[in-house]
């Protein structure tokens, strides 16, 4: 079975068209928007209104192909011979495909040679969306897909070459882009054609072989973890930074001084930005949260009243799609509680709220910060407040900009509040696998390198630790010396590497209970310091080697 045709489809009729019998048919007569007089047949349509019937204007070819599946192709011409040639072509394609010449994979990819690649692209929008890939992923991807067949040329998957865009790729690197942004777009472009392969547009990937670029070797943002002290002072800057701006005068002769002369209602409104600012802070700080993941949080994935508080990431929400429960800090669970319990006040004082006791909870779905989507500006103006970054003027625009970088050349944005995260509890001797769970990694090198920062680590003194080598034969014998990691704590966490002594078992988050919650706190907590009756030597006994003790460490 092969045949060529015309099909026909209907439209409604037009405006101003008369309707008349000739022959025993319906036909309606009008004038298009050209002045020509036009005559069609007439139908009813489901709805019982008339409609013309209007044959399309070029051929389709209909036949059974190499699986024995009746197909309808659109030839796309619009003279009958060329049509049956068309036809012809894939009526030989299916005796191949019979004769098993061309297998039925290779048939299908060949329909797809002539398709726009345009068209390909939106089709892999829709695979992206289908499978759960964030907007903001999914518009970075095509971003780089256009880009990079726009700039050679790439019209369909047949002109996909690899050595084009390795040119490419080599052209960027020429222009000075980083390692990371280069492997971005071989990323989005091989990971298409991945995808044409799995979707039978392509019989394989023809740019798998493209290498990556060493991203280590040209490392051009490395974040630096943020001291305790200066993290003191960032919570302490950012509370009172939306206060002090607002009574401060911006311009005329009085520009810089304050002034006290604020309603009370806007007041109480800067002081809960203030607190909201440094909590969001403590809390990134504290968790190792990423800011998308920050701002998915709601009232609703807390957990503040059993022995172990903790928060609930939604799979939706992580970046690895896993979902996880996040041990939080006392310190931090209290203010959060304090937190939620300030908007179920606010929220009784709207207008419209009923009056008398305060409502028993907040709406699940009620977001638990307002995170800015200029939190990393408002981050950059914290840290010159609080002394550590500062204000200079640009050499070539004479403007002034902020310089967060360190001798090192390293820098300080929202992420390295994850960086930070990390370093403390390396610092504080997390084993290194806790640590890993904690950051939500699935490799090691990425927690122990990238986000651990060295120069926080005390590696001078773990070179006092090594053993005493007199070369006369002589020294200190049975004496234990003091090391740089046995001396008081001096980082956010203590020591909660697992040891003989005290061997860790696996356990989840819902079956740990915490026995001895004071050790909670940091060593030189007043409430529990030597003098206070604690035994620090066994602090841990009653410790499980889970993301408890990732908590109990900041």
């Amino acid at each position: 079975m092969a045949a060529v045709f015309k099909k026909t489809f209907t439209k409604p009729l037009p405006p101003g068209a008369e309707t008349f019998i000739r022959k025993g048919e319906r036909l309606a007569r009008w004038k298009d928007a050209r002045g020509r007089t036009r005559t069609e047949k007439v139908t009813t349509g489901k709805d019982g209104a008339e409609r013309i019937i209007v044959e399309a204007a070029t051929y389709t070819a209909k036949y059974r192909d190499g699986s024995g599946i009746v197909r309808e192709v659109a030839t796309g011409c619009r003279d009958e011979t060329a049509a049956r040639a068309v036809l012809a072509e894939l009526v030989k394609r299916r005796e191949l495909v019979k004769g098993r010449i061309l297998t039925p994979a290779q048939d299908a990819v060949i329909d797809h040679q002539a398709v726009p690649l345009a068209d390909h692209m939106a089709a892999y929008a829709a695979y992206l969306a289908a499978k759960g890939v964030t907007a903001g992923r999914q518009k970075e991807s095509l971003r780089y897909l256009r880009w990079l067949a726009g700039a050679c040329g790439f019209k369909r998957l047949a002109d996909l070459d690899r050595s084009a865009v390795e040119r490419l790729l080599a052209r960027l690197t020429a222009e000075g882009k980083s390692a990371a942004v280069r492997n971005e777009y071989r990323k989005a472009v091989v990971a298409f054609c991945n995808w044409c392969v799995s979707d039978r547009r392509l019989v394989t990937n023809p740019l798998a072989g493209i290498p990556k670029a060493n991203e280590k070797a040209d490392r051009r943002r490395q974040r630096r973890a943020l001291t305790a002290d200066e993290l003191r002072r960032l919570l302490d800057v950012s509370r009172r930074r939306p206060m002090l701006e607002a009574m401060t005068v911006r311009r005329g002769k009085r520009k810089g001084e304050r002034y006290a002369d604020l309603r009370e209602e806007t007041k109480a409104r800067l002081e809960r930005l203030g607190r909201e600012r440094a909590l969001i802070y403590k809390t990134l700080v504290l968790t190792g949260l990423r800011k998308g993941e920050l701002a998915s949080l709601t009232v609703g994935q807390l957990d503040l009243d059993g022995p172990t508080p903790y928060v609930v990431l939604r799979p939706a929400d992580e970046k690895n799609r896993k979902g996880s429960d996040i041990p939080l800090r006392h310190d931090l669970a209290a203010d959060l509680r304090e937190w939620v319990s300030d908007m179920r006040r606010r929220l009784l004082g709207r207008p419209g709220a009923s009056g008398g006791s305060l409502p028993l909870r907040l709406p699940p779905d009620t977001p638990l910060f307002t995170v800015p989507a200029a939190l990393s500006k408002i981050l950059d103006r914290d840290l010159v407040h609080a002394g550590i970054a500062r204000k200079v003027k640009d050499p070539e625009t004479a403007k002034e900009r902020i310089d967060k970088t360190d001798d090192g050349g390293r820098t300080i944005d929202v992420h390295a509040l994850r960086t930070t995260f990390c370093t403390h509890l390396n610092k504080a001797g997390v084993a290194p696998r806790t640590a890993q769970a904690a950051m939500r990694h699935a490799s090691m090198d990425l927690t122990m390198g990238a986000y651990t920062d060295l120069q926080l680590l005390d590696v001078a003194g773990a070179m006092e630790t090594l053993p005493d080598l007199p070369l006369d034969g002589t020294g200190e014998s049975g004496q234990a010396r003091a090391t740089g990691t046995d001396g008081p704590a001096t980082s956010l966490a203590p020591t909660l590497a697992p040891t003989s002594d005290f061997p860790c078992k696996s356990g989840s988050l819902a079956d740990n209970k915490v026995t001895n919650q004071d050790s909670a706190i940091e060593a030189n907590s007043p409430r529990h310091s030597p003098e206070n009756g604690q035994d620090r030597g066994g602090r841990y006994r009653a410790r499980t080697c889970d993301l408890v003790l990732v908590r109990d460490a900041l």
